[in-house]
């Protein structure tokens, strides 16, 4: 079957209750920190999440430390060219081994100098030769769930959970054509904001607001929804041109081979639970969310373009309008999420009536509910009428 015939745009499916009726959460699932411990026992350490992209880590030894919910974290390219991911932890004190990006013959502790080999296993304990017992195999860095998808790292903490393309579902179908496994990383910044972690992700996922919040940078957009199988959701802006810059033409041409779909606009997706992926027609970015606390998190954006656009002369100054977008739509979006942090916060906040713009909302509203025992559920919806 092709693309066209098995995804197609239709509304999200509101049931229980019907559109008219349906409303916004309660204000307790942005505001109480034992949803947010609930969240991080049964959503984040149970499901796969972004840990960054294969080429920035592409050589023997380059490695990247990156933070999680899990704690501190680090991918490294070993001398087989294999990547690997570890927990950033050195096995005798659990100080931080490294710290950024770069490359590096060993993984040595600043601390007190155990040093591991660039597969993880251990390869020198200083003073320990004197220790009964103590042998080094035991004792290599703790390894991390990891797969890859399309250049993609994701990684998850636990070893049950079904597997990245299981949770994927059907999106590979719909966002193929991009080749996203081709392009390369060239740009990204992190944000440290004041709100809940779903804030962030819903806000990426409805047009209704971009008219207002973002009327000075892409300003109002329409879209439509698709239905999706898997743990995943997605909503497309019609354009027939990138929407990837600010009132220009963009400089770079369409990604050849677009699906006739993909030709149509730009594709905003979430896979549950942190991460966006966004396919617009010559190039790709994401929002990625680490969860700090009930109302802090870091927001981590990045942006990649086809290989062969990279590897042009001008290629920095044809994508400075892309970084500059998305910086500025960022912002933007954080600055009116830590306002509505603040609102939720209210003793006198409570659900509101949802428009039918915020179908994708109520889906991932659903979702995370979903995932949360049934008494935490109960918890929230008390006094939110």
């Amino acid at each position: 079957m092709s693309l066209e015939t098995t995804l197609v745009p239709e509304p999200y499916v509101w049931s229980e209750p019907p559109l008219g009726d349906a409303k916004s959460a309660p204000t307790r699932f942005y505001t109480d920190p034992a949803v947010f411990k609930a969240e991080l026992d049964h959503i984040h350490m149970k499901s796969w999440f972004f840990a960054g992209r294969v080429e920035e880590v592409a050589k023997p030894g380059d490695f990247k430390a990156l933070d999680s919910v899990g704690g501190p974290v680090l991918l490294v390219r070993g001398e087989d060219e294999v990547l690997r991911a570890f927990a950033n932890v050195c096995r005798h004190r659990a100080s931080i081994l490294m710290e950024g990006c770069g490359n590096a013959k060993n993984l040595t502790c600043p601390y007190h100098a155990w040093n591991y080999r660039l597969d993880g296993t251990l390869a020198g304990a200083p003073g320990m030769r004197e220790v009964p017992k103590f042998e080094k195999p035991p004792h290599g860095l703790i390894p991390i769930r990891m797969e890859i998808w399309e250049g993609s790292v994701f990684l998850n903490y636990d070893d049950s959970a079904p597997g990245l393309m299981t949770h994927l579902g059907n999106m590979p179908e719909l966002v193929g054509s991009h080749r996203l496994g081709e392009m390369v990383k060239t740009w990204h910044m992190d944000i440290e904001t004041r709100c809940n972690w779903k804030l962030l992700l819903e806000n990426a996922m409805e047009t209704y607001h971009t008219g207002i919040v973002h009327a000075a940078t892409v300003g109002a957009q329409r879209s439509v929804s698709f239905p999706t199988q898997g743990n995943w959701h997605v909503i497309q802006v019609q354009a027939n041109r990138s929407i990837a810059v600010l009132g220009q033409e963009p400089p770079f041409p369409p990604i050849e081979g677009l699906s006739e779909q993909a030709r149509k606009g730009t594709f905003f997706t979430v896979i549950e639970p942190t991460v966006q992926f966004v396919y617009a027609q010559d190039c790709a970015w994401w929002l990625a969310v680490r969860p700090i606390s009930v109302d802090r998190s870091v927001l981590s954006v990045g942006g990649c373009f086809p290989r062969a656009y990279t590897e042009l002369p001008d290629f920095e100054e044809r994508a400075a309008p892309y970084y500059k977008r998305w910086e500025a739509v960022a912002m933007e979006d954080v600055g009116i999420l830590e306002k509505q942090q603040v609102g939720l916060s209210s003793c006198l906040a409570r659900p509101g009536p949802l428009s039918w713009r915020d179908d994708m909302v109520l889906a991932m509203n659903r979702w995370v509910m979903a995932q949360l025992p049934a008494d935490i559920v109960a918890g929230m919806a008390e006094g939110a009428e």
